[in-house]
């Protein structure tokens, strides 16, 4: 069962794969971005596409970056106070239920 599973991963990403390099191939035509004060740039299509999509992802990242450093200092100032109260739970949990 797990080699039909990786069998069907790796058919998905090829397909991805052949379907977006099908799609780059398509849109070689330049396109024209204008920016302000009259400036222009003259790129593929593609990779005013690609530009783009790496732009959103950066500025997601970003965006989401304090709330990682919010949630990783709260992770450490809960860690070592439930570190306590879990050896207590362990010890007196039931354990013929199998988690």
């Amino acid at each position: 069962m797990k080699k039909l599973m990786w069998l069907l991963q790796l058919v998905l990403k090829a397909a991805i794969f052949f379907t977006l390099f099908a799609f780059a191939l398509n849109n070689q035509h330049d396109a024209v971005v204008h920016f302000f004060f009259g400036t222009t740039w003259n790129a593929p299509l593609v990779l005013v596409l690609l530009t783009v999509f790496v732009m959103g992802v950066a500025v997601g990242v970003m965006g989401m970056v304090p709330r990682w450093w919010k949630h990783r200092r709260l992770a450490h100032m809960v860690t070592p106070a439930s570190s306590d109260s879990s050896t207590t739970a362990t010890s007196s949990a039931d354990p013929t239920h199998g988690i």
